[in-house]
């Protein structure tokens, strides 16, 4: 098929919610379409370890198992293409998208699988360090942790998460904090405070993720009295949001405040008839590669009775 055709399913996103989409969307007889955007795997391709993920009893690296849904994905028959959809127009039907190089593409039914996008520092080391030691996800990779000091960055409510969750592994949590309060609600907050291994630094400002191979702490500037000065970590937690990569669709799909997308309770469905969503763009609470792979699942069946319900499949 061309891009002159019109598809049963597109799926828009290669982590584990595209391609589960994918694999349900191609044994149903969608013939799916996914784009696999210009980070094909999503983040799990910046992840080492997996190690809570069923089906891998010795785990696995986060690229091979994305690469294991990849293979699976392509052998059920579905299309892929490296591009990157820049554009929508939900507006009537068919469905339309565009790729960056400006190729329309046309579609019954869409699956939005474009996940989100950690925020981070900025800073060379913690590039330089991530996934040997810097993490943007406590459940994910606090277990590796257990028995060793690390440290967490933010504030807000997602920071007070991976502390308290950090500290039922860790004998002691270091939470880093730009400013001289928190924007967590205050039940986050008083719990943070009543946990006796968690150690809250006001005014601070992370200047430097220490060590070669590994981190090995990290250094601090108190912004009150300019002292810099280090604490000896061996993970380091950055919790100061994440991104969802709705923007291409934000002009029809209805998103939150922050940019998630909306979807009907208990379903995958958006306010768009035939626009479906799934995995991290549209869950800001669980942010799992499990959850966000079933939540594909979920919207590859969506997808199928809604094109059966229309007659279009």
């Amino acid at each position: 098929m061309g891009s002159t055709d019109i598809y049963k399913c597109i799926i828009i996103g290669s982590g584990p919610a595209g391609y589960t989409a994918a694999i349900y969307a191609a044994r149903a007889a969608l013939q799916p379409l996914l784009f696999q955007g210009v980070e094909p795997g999503g983040q799990l391709m910046t992840t080492t370890d997996v190690e809570n993920y069923p089906g891998y009893p010795n785990g696995v690296k986060g690229p091979a198992m994305m690469d294991d849904f990849r293979k699976q994905a392509e052998r059920m028959g579905t299309e892929m293409r490296l591009q990157h959809i820049s554009r929508s127009d939900f507006g009537s039907h068919p469905l339309r998208v565009w790729t960056m190089e400006g190729e329309e593409f046309r579609a019954h039914s869409i699956i939005i699988a474009t996940g989100a996008s950690a925020k981070w520092l900025g800073l060379e080391s913690e590039k330089r360090l991530h996934g040997s030691g810097v993490s943007a996800c406590a459940v994910c990779d606090g277990y590796f942790f257990r028995g060793q000091e690390v440290a967490v960055v933010g504030g807000g409510d997602t920071a007070c998460e991976e502390a308290l969750y950090l500290s039922k592994l860790c004998p002691q949590v270091h939470m880093l904090i730009r400013s001289d309060r928190m924007r967590a609600s205050q039940i986050m907050q008083q719990r943070v405070r009543n946990a006796p291994n968690i150690r809250i630094y006001w005014n601070t400002e992370t200047v430097e993720v220490l060590g070669a191979q590994q981190v090995e702490g990290v250094r601090v500037r108190d912004k009150q009295n300019g002292r810099v000065y280090d604490i000896p970590v061996k993970g380091f937690f950055v919790a100061i949001g994440h991104t969802p990569n709705s923007e291409p669709f934000r002009p029809w799909v209805e998103t939150d405040e922050q940019g998630y997308i909306k979807t009907q309770p208990g379903s995958t469905r958006t306010n768009i008839a035939g626009v479906f969503a799934a995995g991290d763009v549209q869950d800001k609470v669980y942010r799992q590669a499990v959850t966000a792979a079933a939540s594909g699942c979920m919207a590859a069946l969506d997808a199928e009775r809604y094109l059966s319900a229309a007659g279009l499949h």
